[in-house]
């Protein structure tokens, strides 16, 4: 049983699980940021002035800024505790607004959005990991 519990695997990736956590968080802000950088700046301001937000279009070009550099600055490592601070607002915002009322799992349902701000969380308390910028800025 002791054998079972204690998988060696644990000792000798301790490093993987904080790189692989901070890439694809990463790259899920990248994209959606992308996403809404190339469908226009001026589409996602009509969508949040839609949700009521006081100036919207200052508003929209903060958040593709904030997903798309975000993005980047987590899959590199760079400044990671407070782009993972930074984008956990985003998605804290995202999950109050838009998923919250559309219950736990389903059409924009809130489930994927609370589990990207757990990762952003995680990644702040943890911090990157040793296969990152910020870990080899440290060393220097």
């Amino acid at each position: 049983m002791k054998k079972i519990l204690n998988c060696s695997c644990t000792k000798k990736l301790t490093d993987l699980a904080p790189f692989l956590l901070r890439v694809v968080t990463g790259a899920i802000f990248l994209a959606h940021g992308w996403q809404k950088f190339t469908g226009g700046i001026p589409g996602v301001e009509t969508m949040l002035a839609g949700m009521g937000f006081p100036a919207a279009g200052l508003f929209a070009v903060l958040l593709v800024f904030a997903e798309v550099v975000g993005g980047i600055l987590l899959i590199l490592g760079a400044f990671t505790h407070w782009t993972a601070k930074i984008l956990a607002v985003v998605a804290a915002v995202a999950l109050v607004v838009v998923h919250l009322p559309n219950g736990f799992i389903g059409a924009g349902g809130y489930e994927f959005i609370l589990l990207i701000l757990v990762s952003c969380i995680s990644l702040m308390i943890t911090g990157p990991g040793r296969w990152s910028v910020d870990a080899k800025a440290k060393r220097k």
